[in-house]
């Protein structure tokens, strides 16, 4: 009787390791095979032509809006112009978007890019606009519109 229940236990035993490894190798499987691949975008250059061109480009018309998104949850947009005041073509920005708290703290600092690689280059005298969202926003926001900066260029 003992070597019939010693047998169950041993069976029930390996059946258990067996299912365990399955369960493993499954999800082993799933990682690896299903894993996002994450996109991270290079910095843009700010070399000292860049630098001296930043003050040639401006934003202009800036808005704001908050809204509740199909969760309920809120979603902050700014909006503003871009506008290239000088002579060259800029191929690509970054603009760095900060919210400040009623201390003046930087409390969300992002860096964005307010059109992607494949839209035409902005000529000199030109503008375009641009919409940034946020789905988060810290609490201690001053709820001032956020400041811009220029923290990457890409001239043609």
């Amino acid at each position: 009787m003992i070597t019939k229940q010693k047998s169950k236990f041993s069976t029930a035993f390996l059946a258990g390791i067996v299912v365990v490894l399955l369960l493993l190798g499954g999800v082993y499987l799933l990682t690896k095979y299903l894993k996002q691949e994450v996109v991270t975008e290079e910095r843009l250059p700010m070399t000292e032509v860049e630098q001296t061109y930043v003050s040639r480009v401006q934003f202009a018309d800036p808005k704001m809006s908050r809204a509740a998104n199909f969760l309920n949850q809120e979603v902050t947009f700014v909006f503003g112009t871009v506008v290239n005041n000088g002579p060259k073509t800029i191929r690509q920005t970054e603009i760095t978007v900060e919210f400040r708290d009623i201390f003046n703290q930087v409390v969300l600092r992002d860096p964005r890019r307010p059109w992607g690689p494949q839209a035409p280059p902005l000529v000199g005298g030109q503008s375009r606009d641009f919409q940034f969202n946020f789905e988060h926003v810290p609490a201690d926001w001053n709820q001032a519109y956020p400041s811009l900066r220029i923290t990457g260029l890409l001239l043609e």
